[in-house]
């Protein structure tokens, strides 16, 4: 998604999970006196994560046989629903945002995501809903 590319995001996978990371920039500036990341850079990384590990969770549940049904049902999945809860500032060398699946139904996903930085520090959670079309 080119809104993701202006941001830097870079898709890790790793075994059978997936993570976004991105370096900080001076253009993610949230508060230029303290140098902390934008909260709607924060609230982009976990709703893509959150959309991310949604989709992944769906293609991993369906059976070989319904996978051609189930592309043709992503141009239609979105957020439905998102909240951030901000914990700290956003201060940090590069920030990592994951996420899983609380709850999967034949049409909605809710999810569970997280931010933080190099350190380990806890950014921010979000809990997501997302349409699986």
């Amino acid at each position: 998604m080119p809104f993701n590319q202006l941001l830097g995001v870079r898709f890790v996978t790793e075994d059978d999970s997936i993570r976004l990371e991105i370096p900080w920039d001076d253009k993610l500036t949230g508060n230029p006196l303290q140098k902390i990341l934008h909260g709607g850079v924060t609230a982009s990384l976990l709703d893509t994560i959150g959309g991310l590990t949604a989709i992944l969770s769906a293609v991993k549940q369906t059976q070989d046989g319904h996978l051609a049904e189930l592309v043709t049902r992503l141009p239609t999945m979105g957020t439905v629903d998102m909240r951030v809860d901000y914990l700290r500032p956003g201060r940090g060398k590069r920030f990592i945002a994951t996420g899983q699946v609380i709850r999967k139904g034949s049409r909605v996903a809710v999810c569970r995501m997280e931010l933080h930085n190099e350190r380990g520090d806890h950014i921010a959670f979000g809990t997501g809903t997302y349409m699986l079309g």
